[in-house]
């Protein structure tokens, strides 16, 4: 299991920036939906975690609590699998971009239309 790391090339960068290891291991399929699922709900045991990401496999679910134990985002405790302060944190930090997220949706749906003309800039909270 190879996980990415602050200071390492990673998938899309060789620049060892923080951020982009970040994105790198978030981006892998399932890793942001644990998260965000635990930290949602409160600890999980594997099946309840699997239960609630829904189309989730075991193979895939262990193997991303696996990666995700060892960037200190998710811990085992005796109630079941649960987000650290650090996994919290990231958590917390990806809640603006969810909000951004929808924005971007809402915009792409007001702007779809059959007069193949270019859109108008998307506007988002605090910069509209």
């Amino acid at each position: 299991m190879t996980i990415p790391l602050p200071g390492q090339a990673v998938r899309g960068s060789k620049s060892g920036s923080p951020i982009m290891a970040m994105f790198d291991l978030l981006g892998r399929r399932w890793a942001m939906g644990v998260l965000w699922t635990l930290s949602r709900q409160g600890p999980c045991t594997f099946r309840a975690l699997q239960s609630a990401c829904e189309s989730i496999s075991p193979g895939v679910l262990s193997a991303r609590l696996k990666e995700l134990q060892a960037a200190g985002f998710v811990s085992r405790q005796a109630e079941g699998y649960q987000v650290t302060e650090l996994g919290r944190a990231v958590y917390e930090a990806l809640i603006p971009l969810s909000v951004a997220s929808k924005h971007w949706a809402t915009w792409l749906s007001t702007q779809r239309g059959d007069d193949n003309t270019t859109p108008d800039e998307p506007t988002v909270a605090g910069n509209e």
